[in-house]
């Protein structure tokens, strides 16, 4: 690791250039004893489709956004403390190759690196990085986390009915217990998950029987008894808002990549960390 930098000049001028970078939009990074450790792009699996991510590891968080212009201008900035992350590798496909699943209480998704090189140099960084964050907090690893969403093209009908066929009229939505891909009819219940959002989000038919029936049991409650503060039901308007994913609100954000090309070049190391 590279504890000796933290408060060395090239370090600040690093985390100086990330900031300006997001600019106004995003938060402070500078942090007595921060060390930026590493940085590159990465692909990230969105609801519509995969788009490139710039990503900055910290020694104690992992710091994302949408690339405006390449290393000038980035915009929707994710900063996620270290000691919430739990890796998990994922197995190559033809079509799907160097995945892994970055997983936290509030939010999973997919990532991948222009090479197996690549995705290995991350992925022992952020473990190691993790494993010494924990140390650190006296935190135990995180055993809770948030389903990753289906990507919306994964699927043609409904996950829960495998009736409702989705169209230009008849939109998809998520389920934010299981990551489900569901119609409106499928997904009419709303359900209070306090790691995920202070308000009530939109859950599917099945998880909102199971997430009440675990209400009920914890409460001690009798069947019949109706809905207690955690539970809602009513169906969703056509503008509901907790529908889109923080990268279909931020928009494309890919203007400095070509358009609709892989963007990895082959041979080509995206990724670079500092020693």
């Amino acid at each position: 690791m590279v504890d000796y930098l933290a408060n060395t000049e090239i370090n600040s001028q690093r985390i100086a250039a990330v900031e300006s970078c997001f600019g106004a939009s995003g938060q402070p990074l500078a942090l007595p004893g921060r060390v930026l450790l590493g940085e590159g792009v990465l692909t990230k699996e969105c609801r519509k489709k995969a788009k490139p991510r710039v990503f900055f590891l910290f020694n104690d968080i992992l710091v994302y956004g949408s690339i405006v212009l390449s290393k000038r201008k980035y915009r929707g900035q994710h900063i996620i403390p270290l000691e919430e992350v739990t890796l998990e590798r994922l197995p190559e496909t033809l079509r799907a190759k160097n995945r892994w699943m970055i997983r936290t209480a509030k939010k999973s998704f997919v990532v991948s690196a222009a090479s197996a090189s690549e995705r290995q140099e991350w992925i022992s960084h952020i473990e190691e990085c993790v494993r010494r964050q924990l140390l650190a907090t006296g935190r135990p690893p995180s055993t809770e986390h948030a389903a990753p969403w289906i990507p919306d093209q994964a699927t043609d009908i409904c996950m829960r009915c495998t009736q409702t066929r989705f169209s230009a009229l008849t939109r998809r939505h998520h389920c934010r217990k299981c990551g489900f891909v569901v119609c409106a009819d499928c997904s009419r219940a709303r359900f209070l998950l306090p790691r995920l959002s202070p308000k009530p989000l939109r859950v599917c038919s099945l998880c909102y029987r199971e997430l009440d029936a675990q209400r009920r049991q914890e409460a001690g409650e009798e069947g019949g008894q109706g809905p207690g503060p955690q539970a809602l039901c009513g169906a969703a308007s056509s503008g509901d808002e907790d529908d889109d994913s923080d990268e279909d609100k931020e928009g494309g954000g890919d203007g400095d990549w070509p358009s609709r090309v892989h963007f990895y070049a082959s041979g080509v190391s995206w990724s670079s960390f500092h020693s």
